[in-house]
């Protein structure tokens, strides 16, 4: 479909819906069971292009996946800590989770592997990470000398060590460290520089521990991670994606009315939970339960001024939030978000502007005035959360459509089916 128009709601919001399990769980937790050794079953989990580009690398790795995809469970066995292929040529599509995962990941394999992307992913940096697996020893480089993949590792009994990792462009570097870390003979003691995306680290941390790993300490910009462990097998249930449940909490402070989302929990592992504390601050009312959460809006809310880095993800959500509240917002220290799927700073000031809202671009960030957003056709730039949270526009907005609409397969295939269903 080239595009697919979205119609506004007619009346108050009352719903319940229940989202997918979690991209950025469900690919480390991939990675983890992959390393522990015996059989391993990954309930509620998610199945969307990022994921299913790691099953595949994976059993291009000589692991034995199994995908019920009607019950969203993966089965795996795992090689405790080692990859049985000796080499391999690896694509990932536009998954910068399995990009920069799976670089961390092969430096437990022996033998040449390659890694590459779409046309995107080849112009997404990852140098940095390329750097810091080099100082330990890793016999690693980008295939074009450009900072960017395809990359091409050469693994030999890699033992780890004391590396330094700039983290400033993306968090994912420092989690593809931690995650094979326990599995090297030293473990590894990282320092990292920059703030982008601390709740990501904590969340690695997190089901590292989870999954049996004993030891790690994080203080402020070091972590440190005993070697000479292993993960263990098991069953472990994904948590509802707290990144795709934002759009439906932001349908009901943009409609009014209320969304109830299952399988949500305030002590959720993932950042992105603290989205609902913005909306709140916003004018929401936010109801926790036992594994749901009830978000309520008025339809009228103001806006705000808030740093947003370590909620990238979020960024589109607000913004399209914006040009319906009664005071302006300003979106501040996402600069690292330019290297996301898309520019997603530019590509949020072109579109906004498209549908006649003022709108200022930063380096850094965005300031939106409150206006009255006209009909378009939304430019999607093959980023899914760019048509997503426009699509949350379209709610209250006559004549919204939005281009390229199968891009939302990255992370939600569902999540036109699920929006139409809220009436």
């Amino acid at each position: 479909m080239d595009q697919i128009e979205i119609k506004p709601l007619l009346r108050p919001l009352s719903a319940t819906v229940q989202v997918p399990g979690s991209k950025s769980i469900t690919n480390r937790v991939l990675l983890m069971a992959a390393m522990a050794r015996g059989r391993s079953v990954i309930e509620s989990a998610l199945i969307s292009d990022d994921t299913r580009y790691m099953i595949a690398a994976l059993q291009s790795l000589g692991f034995a996946i199994s995908l019920d995809e009607p019950r969203s469970r993966i089965a795996m066995e795992g090689c405790g800590g080692t990859i049985p292929a000796k080499s391999a040529d690896l694509f990932v599509g536009g998954s910068g989770t399995a990009m920069r995962f799976l670089a961390g990941f092969l430096t437990l394999g022996k033998g040449r592997f390659r890694l590459d992307g779409n046309a995107r992913m080849r112009q997404r940096p990852i140098g940095d990470l390329i750097d810091a697996l080099h100082k330990l020893g890793l016999a690693i480089h980008c295939e074009a000398d450009n900072g960017c993949p395809p990359v091409v590792i050469e693994g030999d009994d890699f033992e780890g060590g004391q590396t330094v990792v700039d983290a400033r462009l993306s968090s994912q570097f420092v989690s593809a460290l931690l995650l094979p870390a326990p599995m090297w003979k030293r473990g590894l003691r990282l320092k990292f520089i920059g703030s982008a995306g601390i709740p990501f680290i904590t969340m690695t941390i997190k089901l590292m521990e989870r999954a049996g790993i004993q030891g790690i300490v994080a203080d402020d910009n070091l972590i440190s991670v005993p070697g000479g462990q292993a993960y263990q097998a098991g069953s472990f249930a994904v948590e509802a994606d707290a990144s795709s449940a934002s759009y439906f909490a932001a349908a009901a402070l943009l409609c009014g009315g209320r969304v109830e989302i299952k399988n949500l929990s305030r002590d959720s592992v993932q950042g992105d939970i603290q989205f609902l504390s913005v909306l709140k601050r916003m004018g929401a009312r936010v109801n926790w339960r036992r594994r749901s959460v009830v978000v309520e809006g008025g339809g009228e809310f103001s806006g705000l001024d808030i740093d947003m880095h370590t909620m990238p993800d979020m960024v589109p959500t607000l913004a399209a939030l914006a040009p319906f509240a009664t005071s302006p917002t300003r979106i501040r220290n996402v600069q690292f978000i330019r290297h996301h799927e898309s520019d997603r700073i530019r590509a949020l000031a072109t579109e906004l502007t498209r549908l006649g809202v003022k709108v200022l671009e930063h380096d850094d960030g965005l300031d939106i005035e409150p206006g009255r957003p006209l009909p378009a056709s939304i430019e999607t730039y093959d980023d899914h959360r760019i048509a997503m949270s426009f699509a949350i526009m379209g709610l209250r907005v006559p004549g919204i459509r939005i281009k390229e609409p199968g891009c939302v397969s990255k992370t939600y295939p569902h999540f036109f089916v699920d929006l139409a269903a809220l009436g």
